[in-house]
């Protein structure tokens, strides 16, 4: 099934368009059989022959955009003057700055911001470490840590190729949470290296933000970090996953009518994502649920494929010890959740699940199913995608969770600070507002942030891992 055109490919054409009556017709027909879908017509100058315009056009992806501009040099009495691609634009130069916080306008300023005034600053951090949360910018920055070894569906593309994306993780920190998150990008895959790198950063640091590190290492990354350093340090692809999911889940579930103990779950794609949101699952109250991989459902014994993650999975997971395929683990199956690849789900297998089936596919670009092939086959429909309804997307968790581990100054990231953002985003949809296409708040609903720092500082308050005694404050929120 085809694939709706996205901003993402989408292209920005200046045309030399003939001054005739219904030239620029002609124009949008021919973009529109070649199943582009025109989002701007911009005048840029006219004369009594020609006249010159800006058309924006979304395509499915680089190929399409292509044969949409060719289609466009095909027409007679129309010159394709200039060809620019809207997203590689937004990113020249990079995406992101530092800038000063105070001026420095005159000498006096320049020796409090800097010397002789600041060592008295340095002084009294030496006298107490902890004063680095108040005069420093330690107080409202994380790091955002990967190797570039699992950059979203793409795979090992190194470092380099990884920034772009820990740019735009930092952006939307900034834009949602009002957190200043500086990109890492670190040129090795070592496990030992890693870790000692970001211990020796992590003085800078209020909170680390793993991104993009593959599995089995980035739990060993994970753990290591959390045992040795008394800042929070949160894997985001694991754990703000496994939190969306759980909220959108828990609305879900209010429409279907079922309650989560008596669930039959299945989740394609056991790594970081898969294996988080089995587990945040199972401290719900979950037990049935099977994992499936490329190998085919993971149980007890099964030897192929198997790592040490996945052997704790097997051994926590499947209480009905089903093998097979992935239509085997769906018989009688209320909930899907996918975070594997592309298309691996089929509309035979839908039917085989329970009533009311819940739909969960978030494999991205392309789900495991389109919403438009599951159609009447799911009761709920949730997918990664912005273009359709239910996005299940991390940036719903990570700068909420941020502002509440900075606010309250908390040492470590618990399971009891997860499951209240999970709650605290799922209470965000009220009940008047619930229904099959709106189980999630949309990324840009502002009561977000606020909700799931409130939750989470509130959970480190609760669980002793806070050290600001204070109301919380969300001041830093935009």
């Amino acid at each position: 099934m085809a694939i709706a055109p996205s901003a993402s490919y989408s292209l920005t054409v200046r045309l030399q368009i003939a001054n005739r009556p219904g030239m620029l017709g002609r124009v949008a027909s021919t973009i529109g059989e070649a199943g582009g879908d025109i989002g701007a017509v911009d005048l840029v100058e006219s004369s009594r022959e020609r006249v010159l315009r800006d058309i924006t056009i979304k395509a499915r992806d680089s190929v399409h955009g292509q044969q949409i501009v060719g289609r466009l040099k095909q027409l007679s009495r129309v010159r394709v003057v200039n060809v620019s691609d809207r997203t590689f634009l937004m990113h020249l130069g990079g995406k992101i700055e530092i800038r000063n916080k105070v001026p420095i306008r005159t000498r006096d300023d320049l020796s409090m911001v800097y010397t002789p005034g600041v060592a008295r600053v340095c002084l009294a951090i030496k006298d107490d470490r902890q004063r680095a949360f108040s005069l420093t910018m330690k107080q409202n920055t994380v790091a955002v840590v990967t190797d570039g070894t699992a950059v979203l569906g793409l795979g090992d593309i190194g470092p380099e190729a990884a920034l772009p994306v820990m740019e735009g993780k930092a952006m939307l920190f900034k834009e949602f949470g009002g957190v200043d998150a500086f990109p890492i990008c670190l040129g090795t895959k070592d496990v030992d290296k890693i870790v000692e790198t970001v211990k020796l950063l992590a003085p800078g640091f209020g909170g680390i933000n793993l991104e993009d590190i593959a599995a089995p290492r980035c739990f060993e990354i994970e753990e290591r970090l959390r045992r040795d350093l008394d800042i929070p340090v949160f894997h985001d692809d694991q754990h703000g996953t496994s939190v969306v999911v759980l909220g959108a889940l828990l609305n879900a579930l209010r429409i279907v009518r079922k309650q989560l103990r008596r669930l039959r779950v299945v989740v394609t794609g056991v790594g970081a994502a898969g294996t988080a949101t089995i587990k945040i699952l199972q401290s719900t109250g979950v037990r049935d649920i099977i994992g499936v991989d490329e190998h085919g459902t993971i149980h007890r014994g099964r030897a192929e494929g198997m790592d040490f993650m996945k052997r704790g999975v097997a051994s926590t997971t499947n209480p009905r010890g089903v093998r097979g395929s992935l239509g085997d683990a769906l018989v009688g199956a209320d909930v899907f959740i996918g975070l594997s690849v592309p298309g691996i789900l089929a509309v035979r297998d839908l039917k085989r699940m329970a009533r009311d089936p819940i739909v969960f596919a978030m494999a991205n670009p392309v789900p495991e199913i389109q919403p438009e092939e599951a159609g009447k086959h799911a009761r709920v429909m949730a997918t990664g995608r912005s273009d359709y309804p239910n996005q299940i997307n991390n940036v719903l968790c990570f700068p909420g969770f941020f502002r509440g581990l900075l606010d309250s100054r908390a040492r470590t990231v618990n399971d009891e600070m997860k499951l209240a953002a999970a709650r605290a985003l799922a209470a965000c949809v009220s009940r008047s507002e619930l229904s099959e296409e709106y189980i999630i708040p949309s990324v840009f609903n502002k009561s977000v942030v606020g909700a799931v720092a409130e939750g989470v500082a509130r959970a480190a308050y609760e669980t002793g891992t806070a050290r600001r005694r204070r109301r919380l404050d969300l001041s830093g929120v935009p």
